[in-house]
């Protein structure tokens, strides 16, 4: 036994001997250290460990539109969970499968399906500068100096499955075994989800925005004609904030005065038939329906396209909370 205790006690000294060698050794050579390497040594450690959250658990993000108000207001800063749905192993490389699939209601990002890419090697770039800095930083803009959007925060309407068209603004859903179109607020009203719908204009407008798409047409046509319903000073206004109901009556008018012309009956039927959401594919909206560019202009998104789940916003302290 006191062999054991003799050995024990000659290893311990041995080992905190080593230990305090090795600490006077670190200590000597970070003497020798030139400071500001010191400080950029610190620096690059630190933007390694926010890249690697940034890409693989939680992005920063800076809401740039109105689109999702209430929900996410001009200037909120938030958190995305990108773990959730699959990270990329290299920012625009490669997903992996995630734990979860997007479901109905969830708030969503994705790139823009309408982004025109500066190429590879910029995107790279703009994208780490973009995490690194927490989204303080964003080297992608255009010639005044705006950000371009290449990424879009929405929520998942519409799912795999579903039917949906756009009567006056508003969203009628078809899901799988039903019969009948719903209007959105019944349907999520049968399903538990919450309404965060907002709606700038009233159903009293859209004759003037129809109006204001037939006779826009018309004058393509150059045809002059009185129409039941005058176009006010207010209804290029009115078609700007739904362009996509003013587009669907532009083309149904165009097809009526060019039948032989194919592409615009093809537009007018998209628009009376809406779309069928296959498997595998969302279709985002915006919360704020009528200053939103969205799915009603691009179409549905691959689920594996989905890069995160707004998860947290974090800034202004005011709005601090979970996103739902």
């Amino acid at each position: 036994m006191q062999d054991f205790l003799t050995l024990l006690q000659v290893k311990t000294e041995s080992f905190l001997t080593l230990r305090k060698r090795r600490k006077l050794k670190r200590k000597e050579k970070q003497k020798k250290k030139n400071p500001v390497l010191d400080w950029i040594q610190a620096i690059l450690e630190a933007a390694f460990w926010v890249l690697l959250i940034n890409q693989f658990l939680f992005q920063a993000y800076q809401i740039p539109s109105g689109s999702m108000e209430t929900t996410l207001m001009i200037r909120d800063r938030i958190f995305v969970n990108k773990l959730i749905y699959g990270p990329e192993l290299l920012p625009g490389v490669a997903k992996i499968n995630g734990f979860v699939k997007p479901v109905r209601g969830d708030v969503i990002t994705f790139e823009n399906p309408t982004y025109i890419s500066k190429g590879p090697w910029f995107d790279l770039i703009q994208r780490v500068l973009y995490m690194i800095t927490f989204s303080l930083v964003d080297i992608d803009r255009d010639e005044f100096g705006n950000p371009r959007v290449h990424f879009l925060i929405k929520r998942a309407a519409g799912v795999g499955g579903d039917r949906l068209r756009f009567i006056n603004g508003n969203l009628y859903i078809k899901p799988p075994g039903f019969s009948e179109w719903l209007p959105e607020k019944e349907f999520l009203g049968l399903s538990y989800n919450q309404d965060n719908t907002r709606r700038l204009l009233t159903q009293d407008l859209y004759p003037s925005i129809k109006a204001q798409a037939f006779q826009d047409a018309y004058q393509q046509a150059g045809i002059r004609i009185s129409l039941d319903n005058p176009v006010t000073s207010q209804s290029k206004q009115y078609a700007q904030a739904d362009l996509y109901a003013w587009v669907y009556w532009r083309n149904q008018a165009l097809y009526a005065l060019y039948p032989q012309d194919k592409r615009y009956g093809s537009n007018w039927w998209k628009g009376e038939l809406g779309w069928y959401i296959p498997e595998g594919w969302v279709f985002p909206l915006g919360d704020n329906r009528d200053n939103s560019r969205d799915g009603r202009y691009f179409g549905p998104v691959q689920v594996k396209k989905v890069l995160g789940k707004g998860a947290f916003k974090y800034w202004p302290l005011n709005r601090i909370g979970s996103i739902r």
